[in-house]
């Protein structure tokens, strides 16, 4: 049926719309007994929540989210966890100019095509707006992954600005508006920005999300590879067009004595690896290495600038885009990308358990 929930026996589904009264998600196979409160939900929302900084939309919304069912006196009761975030900003007028107007690069037309009716106002159901119950489902989805597997996330790239590498600092990520790991890509990419939108347009990133602790064992090949599912998971994140694990596409131009993992003898019964171009899976299933996943996000299309369009009824016509867009939608999607990886994880952990034990 419609596609609003994902995961097998961590299972997300979502509901709510960019205007309307609040957003929501059930979160659904949790076990029982986990400490849970809306204090450990609250710093994942808080680091995707928008108007934060000027390179962001400015629609101020708290998203303070409410847990409505699945936890009793502090611990989850296995039963169905029900979250939600009421809207606070909405400003639907910006959008009754458009009404009866197709945005080029948003899912108006398509929307309108598959069900005959769409919510114009910043999209409806098609909005970025929706991604905050994923961080939240994500938020929970860590917790059952438990404190020995952490999931970071980082812009590497803003429009054609890439990161350089070697300057890779962790830290740094949680020192700028841009989750960047290098200061000096930082600093370029403020300037860069800010041009950016004085131009009346928008620009994409890519962003890396890295996995560290998974342990060996988990996915289920064929149709539920690890890869397959984490690809899936990232790809459905509004205005993701492209989606690489490991060495990903650059792995065309390396030769069979270079791509290949080797192995050596490491301690305990763990093997150690020699690279990582894998990406921490292999044959749909998890390696023990770190897990290592890029995702290319394409410039917002909600721009100031006049674009060429149709109306609802097949005229030419021409619009502008008003109301409050993100110059760049990559730098909030960092969040969501971490939540995606998280639920996916709590998902194939489940299901190893399931199956394997352990």
């Amino acid at each position: 049926m419609a596609g609003n929930s994902f995961g097998k026996l961590f299972e997300v589904m979502s509901f709510g719309e960019s205007h309307g009264p609040a957003i929501g998600c059930i979160v659904d196979g949790v076990p029982p007994g986990i400490s849970l409160s809306e204090e450990d939900i609250q710093p994942f929302l808080d680091r995707r929540r928008p108007g934060q900084s000027r390179h962001t939309t400015q629609r101020q919304e708290s998203d303070k989210v409410q847990i409505l069912s699945g936890v009793f006196e502090g611990q989850t009761t296995g039963m169905p966890i029900g979250l939600l975030i009421l809207n606070e900003d909405t400003r639907s007028k910006d959008y009754d100019d458009i009404k009866d107007k197709f945005r080029p690069g948003h899912a108006d037309y398509t929307f309108f095509r598959k069900y005959g009716i769409r919510d114009y106002r910043g999209g409806g159901r098609s909005s970025a707006r929706e991604t905050a119950m994923r961080v939240a489902a994500g938020a929970i989805a860590r917790k059952i992954l438990g404190e020995k597997i952490t999931i970071r996330g980082a812009m590497i790239q803003m429009g054609p600005h890439a990161i350089n590498r070697d300057n890779w600092d962790w830290n740094l990520t949680q020192n700028n508006p841009f989750w960047c790991p290098d200061s000096e890509a930082a600093a370029k990419w403020e300037t860069f920005l800010d041009d950016v939108r004085k131009a009346g347009s928008s620009t994409g990133g890519i962003i890396e999300i890295v996995a560290s602790g998974v342990p060996a064992g988990w996915g289920e090949p064929t149709f539920d590879r690890l890869d397959a599912d984490i690809a899936k998971g990232l790809m459905n994140i509004p205005a993701v067009k492209g989606v690489e694990i490991g060495a990903g596409f650059a792995a065309a131009a390396l030769d069979g004595l270079v791509n290949p993992d080797e192995m050596r003898k490491g301690k305990n019964s763990d093997p150690e690896f020699l690279s990582n171009n894998a990406g921490g899976v292999l044959g749909g299933i998890s390696t023990g290495q770190d897990i290592v996943a890029r995702f290319a996000v394409k410039p917002t299309s909600s721009i100031s600038s006049t674009r060429r369009t149709i109306t609802t009824s097949g005229e030419n016509t021409e619009i502008v885009t008003k109301g409050r867009h993100d110059p760049c939608v990559g730098i909030r999607a960092v969040p969501v990308g971490e939540a995606m990886i998280a639920c996916v994880l709590a998902d194939h952990f489940l299901r190893y358990r399931g199956q394997c034990g352990g």
